[in-house]
């Protein structure tokens, strides 16, 4: 028989594969991801969801920045959400397309929905449009090594934004309940449009399953519909705090809203059980931090908001990667969203993902100025290289976070990721005075400070620990607010 012949049986029953798979959770440590047979951590600052549903972004121009840049992450939403001109005061926003240039999953009709200018929406007719361009951004994110988050749906948190939502009765000509409220449209509370959303979440991940660099979000922000107080913060990120108070408390979703997230997860796995690929699906909990008291077992990787380092060390135990899946309303100095990164990070974080305001229609190579409740620039991308790059030096599925070998850094605290006795990966933030306490195994170490802001070696040297126990390092002369420091055994 000839060797053809074979081949093409052997392909029929599935003998032979590719032996790529999508990205999963590392076999040896499932607080990180492989992917393409190679450990990986996502470390990002990309634009702002809209990239597929703003027809006038040039998405091509986008995915090549970032992998040039050396960014190895994005995240979309599917529109089943928009924003509009001026949501929460951003000037350039890829979420609020101009009026007629929104593309979402479903045809529009040939009648005038409530927000002026743009169709109703058929909810049993999809777009073919939609799906090429939402397949044409993957396969080039695929082929430029950038993972893309999927997200599916999303709080629709202003009155003004639901005039445009396709859920909204009046934008659809589907029969959805006259009185349906914005916050119970996630919810198994909405009438008829649960269905609806079941059918969309099985469509995308049918279209997408092919594709190896997806991973699905259920919801961005569920809380926000009909938030639970579970975490006091003491820390805030407003300069006054007797202002506001979103930013006060870690809030969780309803009951309601879980129940349906539950359920939208298990479309997600249901769906890939007779298909090729399976894909990792996060799940959304709370801004800050919070001890989740339950994770569903269809959940792969718990995503917070503006995350504090505590969101990892207080969920460590459920084995999964811990993400920082958006940062902002923290000013717009680069050098704020650094600082969460490498703390974040190297608290045993997986994921960190700027919300960077500088790509936007007309600046899709991120080099926009922008009036924005964040930050973001082309020099920010370049120091999280530097970060991704120091994480990539250690052997690092093998580290795990460490509160032990940090002795003593007086006016500064400490992140630390470590394989006792062998290699530490630290950083240190404040006010740095002149010398740390270590408490070291016995051994000879080399070590290594660098300046996050710029890579470079700040002093390096070695240091032998005679019997193990409390060790004193000099800091170097020019360390400055955030330092990071490599130490292996020899």
């Amino acid at each position: 028989m000839r060797l053809s012949t074979l081949l093409s049986i052997f392909l029929i029953l599935g003998v032979i594969t590719t032996g790529a798979q999508p990205i999963s959770l590392h076999p040896l440590n499932p607080h990180y991801f492989q992917y393409k047979g190679k450990p990986l951590v996502l470390v990002t600052s990309a634009e702002h969801y809209g990239a597929v549903l703003n027809l006038d972004f040039d998405f091509e121009s986008y995915l090549q920045t970032l992998h040039d840049e050396g960014m190895n992450y994005t995240r979309i939403f599917t529109g089943s959400y928009v924003e509009i001109s001026g949501s929460f005061g951003i000037q350039n926003n890829t979420l609020a397309p101009a009026t007629g240039r929104f593309i979402a999953p479903w045809q529009r009709t040939d009648e005038q929905g409530v927000y002026k200018g743009e169709n109703k929406f058929d909810l049993n007719k999809w777009d073919p449009k939609y799906f090429t361009r939402l397949k044409q951004f993957i396969a080039l994110a695929e082929k430029l090594d950038v993972v893309v988050e999927v997200t599916f749906y999303s709080s629709t948190y202003q009155d003004t934004s639901w005039e445009r939502n396709p859920f909204n009765p009046g934008n659809n000509v589907n029969n959805l309940p006259a009185d349906l409220n914005r916050k119970k449209s996630n919810t198994l509370e909405n009438g008829n449009l649960t269905g609806f959303q079941k059918k969309l979440v099985e469509k995308v991940v049918t279209e997408l399953n092919e594709f190896d660099n997806v991973i699905y979000e259920i919801q961005n922000e569920p809380w926000s519909d009909d938030p639970r107080k579970v975490m006091r913060i003491i820390r805030t990120l407003d300069p006054d705090p007797g202002q506001g108070g979103w930013f006060k408390w870690a809030e969780k979703a309803s009951d309601a809203s879980l129940a349906w997230q539950r359920e939208m997860a298990a479309v997600v796995v249901d769906t890939e059980k007779d298909l090729h690929q399976k894909h990792l699906v996060a799940q959304n909990y709370t801004n800050f931090k919070h001890s989740l008291e339950e994770v569903d077992p269809n959940i792969d990787i718990l995503n917070f908001h503006y995350a504090w380092p505590e969101a990892v060390w207080i969920n460590y135990a459920w084995n999964r990667p811990v993400g920082f899946d958006e940062s902002g309303f923290a000013g717009n100095s680069d050098s704020t969203y650094l600082r969460q990164a490498w703390q974040f990070m190297l608290a045993g974080g997986a994921v960190f993902n700027n919300l960077d305001y500088s790509f936007f229609v007309g600046k899709e190579d991120g080099t926009g100025v922008n009036t924005a409740p964040g930050g973001g620039s082309t020099n920010l991308r370049k120091q999280l290289v530097i970060l991704r790059e120091f994480i990539e030096s250690f052997d690092f599925v093998k580290m795990a976070p460490d509160f032990k070998v940090v002795h003593h850094a007086p006016g500064m605290e400490a992140q630390v990721l470590s394989e006792p006795g062998k290699q530490y990966a630290i950083v240190f933030s404040g006010i740095p005075g002149d010398w740390i306490k270590l408490d070291l195994p016995k051994g000879k170490y080399r070590y290594e400070f660098i300046s996050p802001y710029n890579g470079h070696k700040l002093k390096s040297g070695s240091l032998i620990q005679n019997k193990t126990g409390i060790t004193i390092l000099d800091l170097p002369e020019d360390a400055v607010d955030l330092v990071g420091l490599k130490l292996k055994m020899e």
